[in-house]
């Protein structure tokens, strides 16, 4: 027998819950019906094991939390709840399993299957709708928590073909499984911490926390409150205790990103932490056990700060266990396109815009350019464009390229643009006329200006962008005419 309980009237919240019940006593299930019903939830019933299952094959609608009778005709209660967790659709289903004769056995077997709860016959009213909101809420929790970690390690992905990135590849997987400390070093945006969250996605510790810290946005004054904790009363404004990162992190990964800019004093302390897996927290005078993976990053070089005493040297080489290096976006252009049109898909879905497809001139013309920012540059630019872009991002919605001047003998030119195109001895075209006109005068202009661009446009009553493309559109050199 297998029924459902109607709806009408049943609260918002809850009539979207849907409840299996399973019991071969008819009273129980129309008791547990009846309590379940009233309070809003949507109720199945089903009288054996096998109806169970069928019924979760094949309803028509999600099942949120099943309650099964440990003792059941035929396949009994543990069974029952063996398949379910051995099928991919019903592994995460919440279970509670009640029983009239249960032994505390049962009870441990039962929770060791996976069951969110336990309790016996006679059922109390409350008990059961406490264990019920409990163990949905919780489920939720558990589904949400799986997808932010589905939609971060997707925000985090390493993008990349290029040779550069095949080594570092291989690098994360080798180091990864191990405890070793690991100096990541590479010009800013290169995506160190990219790189810290594979190694630590792919250790033994992907479950456990894991830390960032920017050590050069943390004030000197507070960076070893920040990273050991502080007592209540260890300063003025410490009015309660603090955990500080190292145990926030405890069993897990932490990053101290920028550590190149740590303070000597901390740095002596972070040194303690790492030889004795001991902190002392500000105010106190007792060691702490914290059991934490390092990485560092940073994009100075710190045998330079060594040298000039602004980093500890035993430090350097406690962090220098395995050293890896982020290849500067120069150093791999061939992965420009795979990078901008990730940038531009995420972009477009993150903010609820029509997918946009990138002209192939794009990226020729952003592959030509140098991206002292490397990656976060190529980022911003092409993210500006998808913002210009109707439904193709074209050259034109690319924003300037401000580390290069338009007198560079390799800066780009828009073939497209007008220009002087008669040649010796043919009359020009009013067009040509006109553009070989505006072509002169802009090199009068600049040269009344000493070339500097900015005087110029005022002088033309142009924006400086404007006169920048134009000046490449004409082929312009700095001293012509």
């Amino acid at each position: 027998m297998v029924t459902e309980a109607g709806e009408e009237g049943k609260p918002l919240a809850a009539a979207a819950i849907t409840v299996l019940v399973v019991d071969d006593e008819k009273n129980i299930r129309r008791t547990l019906g009846m309590v379940l019903d009233g309070d809003g939830y949507n109720v199945l019933e089903a009288e054996s094991g096998e109806q169970a299952l069928e019924l979760l094959s094949r309803a028509g609608r999600p099942i949120d939390l099943a309650i099964l009778d440990l003792k059941l005709p035929g396949m009994g209660g543990l069974q029952v709840l063996e398949r379910l967790r051995a099928e991919e659709a019903t592994r995460e289903l919440p279970v509670i399993v009640v029983s009239g004769h249960a032994t505390v056995q049962d009870a441990v077997l039962a929770i060791k299957l996976g069951a969110t709860d336990f309790f016996e016959k006679p059922l109390s009213r409350e008990r059961v709708l406490v264990s019920v909101g409990n163990s949905v809420r919780t489920a939720r929790l558990t589904r949400a928590v799986t997808q932010l970690r589905a939609e971060l390690e997707t925000r985090y992905e390493m993008i990349g073909t290029s040779a550069s990135m095949q080594r570092l590849y291989q690098q994360i997987d080798r180091v990864a499984p191990t405890r070793a400390s690991v100096l990541i070093t590479g010009e800013s945006g290169t995506g160190k911490e990219l790189v810290s969250r594979a190694i630590h996605r792919l250790s033994p510790r992907r479950d456990e926390p894991f830390v960032r810290v920017n050590c050069a946005a943390i004030p000197r004054e507070l960076i070893e409150s920040e990273l050991f904790g502080h007592e209540r009363g260890a300063f003025t404004g410490a009015q309660t205790r603090k955990r500080g990162f190292f145990e926030q992190a405890h069993g897990g990964t932490l990053l101290l990103d920028e550590i190149g800019d740590m303070a000597l004093v901390a740095q002596a302390k972070v040194l303690r932490a790492l030889q004795n897996g001991e902190i002392v927290r500000l105010g106190s005078e007792q060691n702490v056990k914290v059991d934490v993976r390092v990485l560092a990053a940073t994009n100075k070089d710190l045998q330079r700060e060594v040298a000039a005493g602004n980093f500890r040297e035993d430090l350097y080489f406690r962090l220098d266990v395995f050293p890896m290096k982020c290849p500067a976006l120069r150093e791999r252009r061939e992965d420009i396109p795979l990078l901008a049109e990730a940038f531009v898909s995420s972009f477009c879905n993150e903010n609820g815009l029509k997918p946009k497809r990138i002209d192939p001139s794009v990226h020729e013309s952003l592959g030509r350019r140098q991206f002292p920012g490397n990656v976060r540059e190529l980022k911003n630019a092409v993210e500006r464009a998808a913002i210009l872009a109707s439904d193709i991002i074209t050259v034109a919605d690319l924003p300037e390229d401000p580390h290069l001047s338009p007198f560079d003998d390799d800066a780009e030119s828009d073939e497209s643009a007008p220009g002087p195109r008669s040649t010796p001895g043919e009359r020009p075209t009013l067009r040509e006329y006109r553009e070989n006109a505006e072509r002169g005068y802009i090199i009068e202009t600049l040269k009344d200006a000493d070339w500097n661009v900015s005087k110029a446009a005022v002088v033309l009553g142009v924006e400086r962008t404007n006169l920048h493309k134009k000046i490449r559109a004409y082929g312009i050199k700095r001293g012509e005419g």
